[in-house]
């Protein structure tokens, strides 16, 4: 693949940074987590007249047609502003699943509303047990008559604040697999839950005590949702990836400035080769978590479901752990300053922190790593010459 910026996605770049710049300063950002919710409702009107929540939708469903890469290109930039507007949640999770599995007319209708901002979708499809990962899948769905009683609980739930639609992962009876829902949020029976992570941000805990929903509320077909819920999470995993690449890159060049500025011994601390070479380490973990990026993008494009699982797992574990250690090293480069909540690098490595946990912890995707690594392995023919025993 070329990874290259055409002419479009420079200006796409361009315009994202333009506004991370001019509108969502540290101090505007506090005074968003400090009101609670999902940011402001004025930002997320700006997203969608920009069309930065449409840029990955089909043309068909009034959206730009463009690709994961686009999607990449805004939560980079996002991930530069620590921005707490749910784009990750219902721009690229919920938008992506219901991409890949809606019916014709479910995609016709509900799409052009999310991408022009008027309508929130939430995907719920963590609990506890799956800590962020697509299975297993605990929520019952029990026939009733025309419809479903949805049992269960979801956890994580991100974008979920605002949110007026939820489409929920759940297992029906007589159908092995997974089905996925589409659950009003003010349906009787659902109760919701906000819950503070540790970055300032909020999701929301669900708990279904006998919700009703329609037989039409399946998204696409009963039993058929797990190749759907892959898609939404495979874009979500990019999105999450590459606003962490902007997390890093973000963190490194305040390091750097306040090494140029910071005084000690009559020279700047910046001068001092241990403090350069702290400096090229986490220049070098930026670099290797961009080309697990790019690698994870070229699987998606070029590879079968195995590999682009793991080149997946693979970019979501290096580049937590690189983003922690690379925004863990601005704190202690640093010094005091960096450990207030008044100075913004702290909060890069506390958003670095709770990326780590969603979509799956980095060691969960580790084993996942080893386990499809085991499978290649079993899989390649033996080659090697044997001895013949005489």
């Amino acid at each position: 693949m070329d990874f290259e910026l055409n002419s479009e996605q420079r200006l796409l770049q361009d315009s994202v940074r333009r506004f991370i710049e001019r509108e969502y300063s540290f101090d505007a950002r506090a005074a968003l987590l400090t009101a609670g919710g999902s940011g402001s409702a004025a930002n997320w009107n700006t997203f969608a007249e920009n069309g930065w929540l449409m840029a990955a939708l089909p043309e068909a469903y009034g959206g730009l047609g463009g690709s994961l890469i686009d999607t990449a290109i805004i939560a980079r930039e996002l991930g530069r502003g620590l921005v707490v507007e749910p784009y990750l949640g219902c721009a690229v999770l919920a938008a992506q699943t219901l991409v890949a599995g809606g019916t014709e007319a479910q995609k016709a209708y509900l799409l052009p509303l999310a991408g022009a901002g008027a309508l929130r979708i939430a995907l719920a499809y963590s609990e506890p047990a799956s800590r962020g990962l697509p299975e297993p899948v605990g929520l019952r769905a029990e026939r009733d008559g025309d419809g479903y009683v949805l049992h269960g609980c979801k956890s994580l739930v991100q974008g979920a604040v605002g949110a007026s639609l939820f489409i929920v992962s759940a297992q029906v009876p007589d159908k092995p697999g997974v089905t996925l829902l589409l659950v009003d949020a003010d349906t009787q029976g659902l109760s919701r839950r906000a819950l503070p992570l540790h970055d300032g941000s909020w999701v929301q805990a669900l708990t279904f005590d006998a919700v009703q929903v329609r037989a039409d509320a399946v998204l696409g077909e009963p039993g058929q949702g797990l190749q759907a819920l892959r898609a939404g999470l495979a874009a979500g995993t990019v999105a999450l990836c590459a606003d962490l690449i902007g997390a890093m890159e973000k963190t490194i060049e305040m390091t750097a400035e306040y090494l140029k500025t910071r005084q000690q011994f009559g020279a700047p601390i910046g001068t001092f080769q241990v403090l350069q070479h702290r400096m090229a380490d986490m220049a070098a973990e930026l670099e290797v978590a961009r080309s697990m990026l790019h690698a994870a993008l070229a699987s998606l494009a070029n590879d079968d479901a195995p590999k682009q699982l793991k080149a997946l797992s693979a970019a979501k574990m290096l580049i937590c752990r690189a983003a922690k250690f690379v925004c863990g090293q601005g704190i202690q480069l640093h010094g005091g300053i960096g450990m207030t909540e008044e100075y913004s690098v702290g909060h890069y490595y506390k958003h670095a922190v709770v990326a780590d946990a969603l979509l799956g912890g980095s060691d969960a995707h580790e084993a996942a790593c080893a386990t499809a690594l085991q499978t290649e392995l079993r899989a390649e023919p033996d080659t090697e010459p044997r001895e013949i025993a005489a």
